[in-house]
């Protein structure tokens, strides 16, 4: 493997540090090109954590150290205005679409005629190599004496955008390339081509926390990976399971490779990750064969895959065939048929969300499609009911095509029954009666009633959800029936309860009443972020709240902002500034927020909690990490304490750490604590050191 290089200013570090860089550096490197290069790992996800964190100390520690490929860049870059244009040479071309064994025979037909008429050479039969159409983003990285130098889109083929920041945040892309012992060193120069990725169980975790923080999820694993790359800022990059599979090269260097095959073999062996399956056949017959037992274990791919790729083998004939202005004359992508199924809506019924979306929802019966029992379908619109002219009856087609919801794809007509019943948006709110509106150029119908019992009720769970205020058993069940008690209509009513009203429900106990009062005065301090998001401001996620937080500062600065500054923010648009105003600006949303403040809370600003966290502050310099259950506490609960004493909670152990807090079945991070000897806390302890800094 090449070497980390040592810059010359770093003569006056330690001998030791330097040889523990380079001992970190090349086991970090050498792991990531076996999980994602060969899938064998030699370590545990947490060692690799260790390792990592060890070496971001030592180059915080000794900045000369820092080096534009060392595997500690993987967190991500500042933020940019804009991409800049890459440019791809030779161009990135398309390919040819077959959806029929007759058309893949046909393309080879047509190759076979090419190359007689042009070259007068007669070729009975191809040898070809297959690799799975992976469903991604297509991306060049470009290496320079092993380096990596830069990285774009596909774009038109000719140009793309440069996410060259974002491209180092894939850990499968090495940094540096791997010389292997005995192989073929590394081009001098390399531009590799290959699909960026998600893969399926990486995605559903992703969307399970888009949905937990309120931001809709991603309809299907392409458009996440697509997304991902495409973020400005590359710390958000970093912090999404991308995965990359290469399987071409443009310009190269120093080597030539003599087949497709050959390409494939010869990648791997600098740490360049190839597609997970592919094969080489020897003639046509063989290849779709290939197709045909892809397709039947795609319900338990690991990935999203719409089909194969078929190459000629041979690179010699490769360019011999040449390419039209399109594609290659020498490649087909031999496209599996979409995962559809035909079932029948019972039902379309009309569903009011947080900000007062009126959604079209299609109930159907029950139908497995792609392994998955599916009853419910989105309509997403009016706009898009009408134009699908889906009604109550109908019998119609559905996709799932990696989709978190499926989607209807078409009516079947000819089998729409005589009494099929088309349903009209409602009017009115289908919870409140209120006259629904559907504000111009807007695609959604919504109820403008912010009193509605849907609405309220969806906005009370955010404000208490787990991302935002993050009140410990104020559930779903709980604010229904604080809600139709009459108890609770805004979340200032929460800070109002006491405790014999809430023994008064059913399923609450003394206890439980107690224990939720409680809960509720914890919640009185949160971050700046935190009390923003919680609002429901629309198009306000949990990131922008953090954006808008760090910028203003306090609650008041935020609501008197105007326009012209919220826009010179970066990340926020002129749609995102216009619902901040006119949220500021609504004579109740004012009023709510007033409410809040005067039943006690008290948002901690960015600032202010760095204040705290400074010199003076308790645990000022202590790192905890947390494992088990906590009966007193949860998670974030013990999390705010700490940092309102100034320490910070990490996620694995390290010799660095100060404390390990040690709840009810604590996992192996136990272990590690004891063998690295740090200092371990059961919850007792740790609630009386709590105390104790508390009342200090």
């Amino acid at each position: 493997m090449n070497e980390p290089k040592i810059p010359a200013e770093a003569q006056d570090v330690p001998v030791e540090v330097l040889n523990r860089k380079e001992f970190l550096w090349r086991e970090l490197s050498a792991n990531n090109a076996l999980y994602y290069t060969y899938d064998a790992p030699v370590i545990s996800d947490a060692e690799y954590d260790r390792m990592m964190r060890e070496l971001q100390e030592l180059e915080e520690k000794y900045p000369v150290l820092t080096s534009p490929d060392s595997p500690t860049m993987r967190v991500g870059a500042p933020p940019l205005d804009s991409f800049e244009t890459f440019h791809h040479d030779p161009p990135m071309r398309s390919l040819e679409n077959a959806v029929t064994e007759a058309e893949v025979f046909a393309f080879e037909e047509r190759a076979k005629r090419f190359l007689l008429q042009t070259y007068d050479r007669s070729i009975e039969t191809f040898d070809f190599t297959c690799e799975p159409k992976l469903d991604g983003l297509a991306v060049e990285v470009i290496y320079r004496n092993g380096s990596l130098h830069s990285g774009g889109t596909r774009g038109n083929g000719i140009s793309g955008e440069d996410i060259t920041q974002n491209l180092k945040t894939v850990r499968g892309i090495p940094l540096r390339l791997i010389a292997p012992v005995g192989g073929p060193e590394p081009p001098a120069y390399l531009a590799v081509r290959g699909e960026v990725f998600m893969n399926l169980r990486g995605f559903e975790k992703l969307n399970r926390e888009r949905l937990e923080k309120d931001e809709p999820p991603f309809a299907n694993p392409r458009n996440a990976a697509a997304g991902s790359l495409r973020q400005l800022d590359s710390r958000i990059t970093a912090t999404r399971p991308l995965d990359v599979a290469f399987y071409a090269v443009g310009r190269v260097e120093g080597v030539s490779f003599h087949s497709q095959s050959h390409l494939l073999e010869s990648l791997p062996k600098w740490g360049l990750p190839v597609s997970p399956v592919w094969r080489k056949c020897a003639n046509l017959r063989d290849a779709v064969g290939f197709y045909e037992e892809l397709l039947s274990a795609r319900e338990n791919a690991p990935y999203e895959q719409d089909g194969v790729v078929l190459k000629v083998n041979s690179m010699e004939l490769q360019n011999e065939l040449g390419s039209t202005s399109r594609a290659p004359r020498w490649a087909i992508a031999y496209k599996f048929p979409p995962k559809q199924e035909t079932t029948q809506v019972e039902d379309i019924v009309f569903q009011v969300g947080r900000t007062g979306a009126i959604t079209p929802v299609a109930l159907m019966k029950p139908v497995r499609v792609g392994g998955v029992e599916v009853t419910r379908a989105t309509l997403h619109n009016e706009d898009e009911m009408r134009r699908k002219d889906v009604r109550k009856g109908d019998y119609v087609l559905i996709q799932r095509a990696g989709d978190v919801i499926p989607e209807v794809v078409a009516v079947i007509e000819r089998k729409r029954p005589p009494d099929a019943e088309a349903v009209l948006m409602p009017g009115e709110c289908p919870i409140c009666a209120t006259p629904a509106e559907r504000p111009e150029g807007e695609a959604v119908v919504r109820c403008p009633n912010p009193t509605c019992p849907a609405v309220v009720r969806e906005g009370l769970r955010h404000f208490a959800s787990r991302r935002a205020l993050d009140v410990d058993g104020l559930g779903e069940k709980l604010v229904n029936q604080l809600v139709d008690s009459g108890l609770v209509s805004e979340p200032a009513d929460f800070f109002a309860l006491s405790k014999e009203q809430l023994s008064s429900l059913e399923r609450m106990g003394e206890k439980s009443a107690e224990n939720l009062i409680e809960a509720l005065e914890r919640a009185k301090k949160p971050s700046l972020a935190r009390f923003i998001y919680s609002l429901g401001i629309r198009h306000v996620g949990e990131h922008l709240a953090e954006v808008l937080a760090e910028r203003f500062g306090s609650i008041g600065e935020l609501s008197r902002a105007g326009l012209e500054t919220l826009v010179s923010v970066h990340e926020v648009g002129p749609q995102v500034a216009e619902r901040i105003v006119r949220f500021f600006s609504d004579v109740r949303s004012k009023q709510m927020v007033d409410n809040l403040l005067m039943a006690g809370l008290e948002p901690e600003s960015p600032r202010r909690m760095e204040d705290s966290g400074s010199g003076g502050a308790a645990f000022s310099g202590l790192s905890f990490v947390l494992t088990g259950t906590l009966s007193r506490r949860s998670r974030s609960e013990a999390k705010a304490a700490i940092e309102a004493l100034g320490g910070r909670v990490i996620s694995s152990v390290s010799k660095n750490t100060s404390f390990l807090v040690a709840g009810e079945r604590p996992g192996s991070k136990l272990n590690s604590a004891e063998s690295l000897g740090v200092d371990i806390l059961d919850e007792n302890a740790f609630e009386q050191m709590l105390a104790r800094n508390e009342r200090s």
